[in-house]
């Protein structure tokens, strides 16, 4: 299995935009109206720190590898070698390049109506890192702090997030 988990103020905020772009989900007049929802756990698919603690029970099982996005942004290619490794794939150095090029953001994005249809602009925004700090207040920012010290910042992945890298003001 092979868990892909993400630092949760960009998970916050990239589904913020998913929500709006999508009929089916409810979407938010404004940024706090979503904030306070997500904090509340009054969203579609419940509570992101609920499911990072619940899979926290499994992320020593040998059959469990855990990468977050940000690794994946940091060393794309470091991270495909990392995950064939883990799946028993092996890659040639061509085959990797490939992975590497096509699993890019930017190529994603330009084949997502091909691979998504009409759901490729929702699912493929940006694919940045941070973007979070363009939504956040200060309030809403220690918000969030301290649920992550509550449930997960101890904890095998919530020290995998590198959260005081990537969450921080």
């Amino acid at each position: 299995i092979l868990l892909l988990i993400r630092n949760p103020k960009d998970v916050a905020t990239s589904f913020y935009h998913f929500s709006n772009g999508l009929a089916t989900l409810p979407s938010y007049e404004t940024w706090d109206d979503f904030f306070t929802d997500f904090m509340s756990k009054k969203i579609a698919w419940g509570c992101y720190f609920e499911y990072l603690s619940e899979w926290n029970k499994y992320a020593d099982k040998e059959n469990i590898m855990t990468i977050t996005y940000e690794e994946l942004k940091e060393n794309r290619a470091l991270g495909v070698k990392n995950i064939a490794a883990f799946f028993g794939i092996p890659l040639t150095e061509e085959e990797l390049q490939l992975v590497v090029e096509r699993s890019s953001f930017q190529s994603m994005k330009k084949n997502s109506e091909k691979t998504h249809g009409t759901l490729g602009n929702i699912f493929f925004r940006k694919g940045g890192v941070s973007d979070w700090k363009n939504l956040f207040s200060e309030d809403q920012n220690e918000k969030m702090d301290k649920v992550f010290e509550e449930h997960i910042a101890g904890t095998k992945l919530g020290k995998k997030l590198k959260y005081d890298l990537y969450c921080k003001a």
